[in-house]
């Protein structure tokens, strides 16, 4: 059984994700499958038959210069393209914020001792919190992601005089953490919505005593490093779909149809298919980023470090 709320280094925070997994990975993804499953195929087939003939006409265009294909294409399914961009924002906002509070109430479980958590378990933990499951879709939605977005963006926009790459590097891995430190203490904790997000910013350069030093760089440096192993994995599977797609095109004599539309019939299916299964994959791996942070979070908690220690010593004794 891991000891979730302790004091880690960099290096620990590491290797504790990985025997995450390797104690509780199982269980785990079979949980996160289950929950998550029918939104992840309601994506997956609204990108299929929404986007399928977008995408093709957008390529097609390109590859033919026939610009005004593509434009015809776009005002003659104007209606479908808006509920199809509606029904996939709602979809992929839904599939966030699961996302991000999956991991919270599972971890929150088996700190509390529970050893075999079944969906159900995650299911009422939502239902339970479903106040504050709203307001942290709406939260996370419409105010901290839009806001961590404008500024991530600017930060990006400055790679053009050679120090936005230094500040995108550090200005990344510092809002993803404290995205994912205001989930968990948002729903480990009394705070309010607000209270919390001040919480997970204030964490993230010192401890609430205040006495000990600031956990910024180990809290940084494991966040970038599971960040660029994310990115790696996640990028090789990413890249079948389009090297498949440009392969084609390089070795296939394209007849008139194909050039109009060449991601339509069952080559178009093919490639949303796998497009679909590297997204699935990317998600998957993101949960490696959840839990390392999910380890910053129950660190930062000094407060309640020797609280739980005293807890399972009594819990020890009790089963002895």
């Amino acid at each position: 059984m891991m000891q979730f709320y302790k004091k880690r280094d960099f290096g620990t925070f590491i290797s504790d994700s990985f025997a995450f997994f390797k104690l509780y990975g199982k269980n785990y993804f079979k949980n996160f499958i289950l929950l998550n499953g029918l939104l992840l195929i309601l994506m997956v087939v609204v990108i299929v038959l929404g986007f399928r003939e977008f995408f093709g006409a957008l390529f097609g265009s390109n590859i033919s210069g026939q610009s005004y294909y593509f434009e015809q294409l776009f005002t003659d399914n104007l209606g479908m393209f808006i509920i199809c961009g509606i029904l996939l924002f709602i979809l992929s906002t839904a599939l966030m914020t699961i996302n991000f509070l999956f991991p919270v109430f599972y971890m929150r479980r088996l700190a509390e001792g529970n050893k075999d958590i079944k969906t159900d378990d995650i299911l009422n933990d939502f239902k339970t919190n479903g106040r504050k499951v709203l307001t942290t879709y709406f939260g996370l939605t419409f105010l901290v992601l839009p806001a961590a977005t404008i500024l991530f963006g600017f930060s990006y926009f400055l790679i053009i005089i050679l120090i936005g790459i230094v500040l995108v590097l550090f200005v990344a891995p510092t809002l993803f953490n404290i995205i994912t430190f205001l989930c968990y203490d948002y729903f480990n904790g009394n705070r309010g919505f607000f209270e919390s997000l001040s919480y997970a910013i204030r964490s993230q350069f010192s401890y609430p005593n205040g006495r000990e030093n600031s956990p910024y760089w180990k809290y940084w440096g494991s966040t970038i490093i599971m960040g660029i192993l994310f990115y790696i994995v996640s990028g090789i599977f990413s890249s079948v779909p389009m090297i498949l797609y440009f392969t084609t095109l390089t070795t296939t004599t394209p007849d008139a149809q194909f050039e109009q539309n060449p991601l339509g019939g069952s080559f178009g299916i093919l490639i949303f298919f796998l497009y679909g299964v590297s997204s699935l994959v990317s998600t998957l791996l993101m949960n490696v980023l959840y839990i390392n942070s999910g380890l910053m979070y129950y660190d930062s908690r000094t407060d309640l470090h020797q609280k739980m220690e005293l807890a399972e010593i009594e819990t020890i004794g009790i089963n002895e």
